[in-house]
């Protein structure tokens, strides 16, 4: 296949369980028309440019993948013969180094390991009959380019991993502190509570700062790819080799015949910088009772570059600074975002109902005319919190089957949640 070229193709975009909606969101406000979409899939047509503007633009997405071959497979063996059909001295530098990763369920296969270890021997197999030279091969995706395996029961899947380390891995967190929430479903909370990214952000309980410094990214529309140093297609063969009939971007001296990928992706970082905003972001808190945690958070919004637009403090929850933001008739203040402990990774379920009842009555007493939201993966603690909830969506906090609730204007209910059931 020769990826780099202004033919489109399709790209298939893959995220966590219950993120596709959000995905979905994502690729149409960028100007894409899905073509399918599944729990965790989202398909879209594109050529290399739109490959690039995905990895540098999602925010709910994990990987941006190019398929390969799509074919009938039954046990290893043939594994091992479809991988090795793929030309892969067209798209590996036989100098070069790469990573497979997998997901595999099929009844042949009882370690899951092997068709990952079978895929990494036919492509160095098929490079050295090739070329006579052969590439290394490990789990460092910040090394090199990067090969993805699905496999369902007898159907089988061979990607081009665009992205290599996920892009749930912005390089921003540093240090991620106790049960860190995932970057992708923090960007898609915030998504779900409509913000608006002109009114307050508050996120008490902050842990290692996820949820504000991903408000923080979106106010300023800073691309989250810009802030990666590495991705897979960066180490594709051709990579920085001219694409004859390709316009020479900005960041390339003048050339006749045409720009590399390098140069066209290095103008597109530039001009996504070029866009952010620095001026009228509104306040963004984030607060937690633990000194450290909010230390922790303060590094990893360093690292993400948003430090001067969040406002930290070591505090319980319920002393909170809320803006007395004024704005239009009609539109709500601002946003409160809590992630509190279920009692499934972190404390015990009995003691935490206090928690629960007291962030019903913070919201409650100080939020009013906020868009208030908790994320919990316990029904029962959930009840505790005593509003008014609008909706409540699914999402997966790594393996726990989670649900945000959305309060507007965060308003008592009188009775418990239960009866909203």
């Amino acid at each position: 296949m020769k990826i780099w070229t202004d033919k489109s193709y399709p790209i298939i975009l893959s995220c966590a369980k219950c993120l596709a909606p959000w995905v979905e969101r994502e690729v149409r406000e960028l100007g894409y028309a899905p073509i399918d979409i599944t729990e965790n899939i989202v398909v879209v047509k594109g050529s290399i440019r739109d490959v690039f503007k995905l990895n540098l633009r999602l925010r709910t997405a994990h990987r941006v993948l190019v398929p390969l071959l799509r074919a009938t497979c039954r046990h290893v063996r043939e594994l091992y013969n479809l991988v090795a059909s793929i030309d892969w001295e067209n798209l590996l530098e036989a100098d070069g180094y790469f990573s497979v990763s997998s997901i595999v369920h099929n009844d042949t296969v009882r370690d899951t390991r092997l068709p990952s270890l079978v895929t990494k021997d036919a492509i160095v197999d098929r490079i050295r009959m090739k070329c006579n030279r052969r590439p290394d091969s490990g789990s460092d995706y910040d090394r090199g380019a990067a090969v993805f395996l699905h496999w369902e029961d007898n159907r089988m899947i061979i990607y081009l991993d665009t992205s290599g380390t996920p892009l749930s891995k912005r390089g921003y967190r540093k240090i991620p502190g106790s049960a860190p929430m995932q970057e992708t479903l923090a960007a898609a909370c915030i998504d779900a509570m409509k913000w608006d990214r002109k009114t307050p952000f508050i996120s008490p309980m902050c842990g290692s700062g996820t949820p504000a410094i991903e408000a923080a990214l979106a106010a300023i529309g800073r691309a989250p790819g810009s802030l990666r140093s590495h991705f897979g297609f960066m180490s594709l063969k051709g990579y920085g080799q001219i694409i004859p009939g390709e316009k020479a971007p900005r960041v390339a001296p003048r050339q006749r015949f045409g720009a590399t990928p390098e140069q066209i992706w290095k103008d597109m970082v530039l001009e996504a910088q070029e866009q952010e905003k620095t001026e009228e972001i509104p306040p963004i808190i984030a607060t937690d009772i633990s000194p450290e945690a909010v230390h922790n958070a303060q590094v990893n919004a360093h690292a993400a570059g948003v430090t001067s637009f969040i406002q930290f403090k070591a505090c319980d929850f319920g002393d909170t600074p809320i803006p007395d933001f004024t704005v239009q008739s009609g539109a709500y203040r601002g946003c409160v975002f809590f992630n509190p402990e279920y009692g499934i990774r972190l404390g015990d379920p009995a003691e935490l109902v206090p928690i629960y009842e007291r962030i019903g009555t913070f919201m409650n007493e100080k939020c009013q005319g906020y868009i208030g939201a908790v994320l919990t993966g316990s029904p029962e603690l959930s009840k505790m919190i005593n509003l008014y909830y609008v909706t409540r969506i699914p999402f997966y906090n790594g393996p726990i089957d989670c649900r945000l609730f959305i309060f507007p204007n965060c308003e008592l209910k009188g009775a418990n949640i239960a009866s909203q059931e």
